[in-house]
C-alpha cells in the first residue's frame, strides 16, 4: 500500500492485526469523538462563564485577570491530573482570557 493509498479494511484504519481488535478500536474511537466533542463544548461554555466574570470585575473596576484564582485553577488541575493537568490548565486559561 503506498502512502497516498487511504486504507480500507478495518484492521487497516485501526492499525489493528485481527478483526476483533479492528472493532473493538473503532468503538472506542467513537466514544472518544463523542467525549471529544464533549469537552469542547463545557470549553466554550467555560470561556462564556469566564466573559462574564470577566465583564463584571472590570465594570467593578477590577482587573481583567485575578492572579490568585488562576493559580488555585492551576492546583486543582495539577493535583487531580499530575503535573500534565497543570500544562492543560494553562491552556483552558489561555482560552477563557481577554474574550470581554
Amino acid at each position: 500500500m503506498s502512502s497516498t493509498t487511504t486504507a480500507t479494511t478495518p484492521a487497516e484504519r485501526t492499525g489493528a492485526h485481527t478483526d476483533e481488535a479492528a472493532a473493538l478500536i473503532g468503538g472506542a474511537r467513537e466514544r472518544i469523538d463523542a467525549l471529544d466533542d464533549r469537552i469542547i463544548g463545557l470549553v466554550q461554555e467555560r470561556m462564556a462563564v469566564s466573559a462574564v466574570i470577566q465583564e463584571a470585575r472590570i465594570t467593578s473596576g477590577g482587573r481583567r485577570v485575578n492572579l490568585s484564582r488562576e493559580t488555585a485553577v492551576l492546583g486543582h488541575y495539577r493535583d487531580a491530573l499530575g503535573k500534565p493537568g497543570t500544562a492543560l490548565a494553562m491552556t483552558l486559561l489561555e482560552l477563557c482570557r481577554g474574550r470581554v
